[in-house]
């Protein structure tokens, strides 16, 4: 039987990876496409499509608009913000601008007997963020939902089934919204019997006729993403797999040894290479994000190449890319949020025959279900997120060694008081990072002109939105003391309190 999908398709909006992940916890196994690409929706013989939001006013003449064929699919679509506006355009009604667009909570009522809306309160708080509004829907359609302001927030053709909502239903301040996506999901028809284990089975089965006899090489972090990707490839290929562990230098404190130590006690090829001095020397003088991020993704694969020339022939390199990384790292003519090394971050040519990405469709909280289902220690499967650039993205301006010391030392201390006082359960991420700030202070009766780390925690579910903890004020007074104290080149600890958006979890 084949597997069924619900398509997004992407015009560049900042919630479009909650609505894939809304629809996969219906069930539902969900992909996110670039939005001008009508032949991969063909291809993909999707069982209904969702159009998302986007920055763009759907009457200028450079808009992204869906192509009239999609319509003409014969599949259930749902148009969200843009995606609603783009669907009325499209199909003949009217879209305009307002004077004073609707941001944040407000009051949706809907009425009538649709099947998008079953079971929903008809009174209920929405999340809305538009200026533009659909002031005439298009033939055959009729309205089923309005706020204050907005008198057409959601409209419908039931005879096509063809739907759409003014407000994000993908978002938590959308009160109503998984009753949305689930009588969508009815609406397709869907069997709702997309699970973690048939992904690991289906996942090394994959895997084993992709790769027959051929000799793989895996990049070995250590953190939950690279460690389930190992895991999926020994499964898949046995010993024809080699896992390398780059200790790039910006690693978190003694991480390299606690990584050698536990994947000893694996049944795979291991192999450590110390590459801190080549890194740090290739990213001297570099400030700008972006450029540190694509010169560290570069490097991990020159390194691995070297690798693979010594160990003999290989054939595929796998990396732990998951879903996430793929779509900040941009899709089509959606913005790129920042370049994951193992995505936007790789070079134009790899010595590779191809590149392995078991875990690419997947989201941080099923990696960790897909972890477990392979037999994974709890430990290991509920570690803590660390980029793979590591703390060259968590040391804001150049990197030096003495900055790595600084951060790798206030990490560890903020690290260990969170563990200590019992808090770190409730966690999805925590973490020190240098700034590019220095400042005046006062030790022992002299002035003092150093450097600020900043603390980060956040809670989230799936690392696509997350808000800052609130970490018990008694808590961070111990970790700034110890800090200040402890960390020689800091005089001055500040905590982040922004969420996610408008900031990303990471510094950079």
């Amino acid at each position: 039987m084949a597997r069924e999908m619900i398509l997004v398709l992407d015009f560049g909006g900042q919630y479009n990876q909650l609505i894939a992940r809304r629809v996969r916890e219906c069930n539902v196994y969900c992909e996110v496409h670039a939005a001008e690409n009508f032949d991969k929706v063909r291809e993909l013989k999707p069982v209904g499509i969702i159009l998302t939001g986007g920055p763009q006013s759907v009457y200028r003449d450079d808009s992204n608009l869906p192509s009239d064929e999609i319509f003409k699919l014969g599949v259930p679509i749902l148009g969200i913000c843009y995606g609603a506006q783009a669907m009325a355009h499209v199909l003949g009604g009217t879209v305009k601008s307002v004077t004073a667009g609707e941001y944040g909570k407000t009051e949706v009522e809907v009425f009538g007997t649709s099947k998008l809306f079953a079971g929903v309160e008809k009174k209920s708080v929405a999340w809305m963020s538009h200026t533009d509004r659909i002031f005439t829907a298009p033939e055959n359609f009729s309205v089923t939902a309005a706020t204050k302001d907005c008198p057409i927030a959601a409209m419908e053709n039931p005879a096509k089934n063809f739907y759409a909502v003014q407000f994000h239903p993908e978002v938590v301040h959308t009160v109503e919204g998984m009753k949305i996506f689930s009588n969508f999901v009815d609406i397709c028809g869907c069997r709702r019997d997309w699970k973690m284990s048939s992904f690991v089975a289906d996942t090394v089965a994959n895997l084993k006729a992709k790769i027959g006899g051929g000799k793989v090489l895996c990049a070995l972090s250590g953190g939950v993403d690279s460690s389930v990707a190992a895991v999926l490839l020994s499964k898949a290929v046995g010993k024809n797999l080699t896992c390398v562990f780059v200790d790039h230098g910006l690693l978190r404190k003694n991480e390299a040894s606690e990584v050698e130590a536990v994947f000893k006690n694996f049944d795979l090829n291991f192999i450590k290479i110390d590459a801190g001095e080549r890194f740090l020397n290739k990213l001297r003088g570099i400030v700008e994000p972006e450029r540190k991020r694509k010169i560290i993704g570069e490097e991990f694969i020159r390194v691995f190449e070297e690798v693979s020339k010594k160990i003999g022939a290989v054939d595929y390199l796998v990396q732990g890319t998951i879903y996430p990384d793929v779509i900040e790292s941009g899709l089509g003519k959606s913005a790129v949020i920042k370049s994951h090394h193992n995505v936007g971050g790789l070079p134009d040519f790899v010595d590779f025959k191809e590149i392995v990405e078991p875990l690419r469709l997947l989201f941080k909280d099923e990696v960790r279900q897909a972890g477990r289902e392979l037999g994974l220690p709890e430990n290991l499967v509920n570690r803590q997120p660390f980029p793979g650039p590591g703390l060259g993205i968590r040391i804001i301006g150049e990197v030096t060694a003495e900055k790595v010391a600084i951060v790798q030392d206030a990490d560890a201390i903020y690290r260990e008081e969170i563990f200590k006082a019992g808090v770190d359960k409730n966690l999805a991420q925590y973490f020190a990072a240098l700034t590019n700030m220095r400042s005046v202070g006062v030790m022992g009766d002299g002035r003092t002109y150093d450097f600020a780390i900043a603390l980060r925690a956040v809670l989230t579910s799936d690392f696509m939105t997350a808000e800052a903890a609130q970490i018990p004020w008694n808590v961070l007074n111990r970790v700034a003391n110890r800090i200040v104290n402890e960390v020689k080149g800091v005089n001055r600890v500040l905590y982040d309190c922004t969420s996610k958006p408008p900031a990303t979890i990471e510094f950079e």
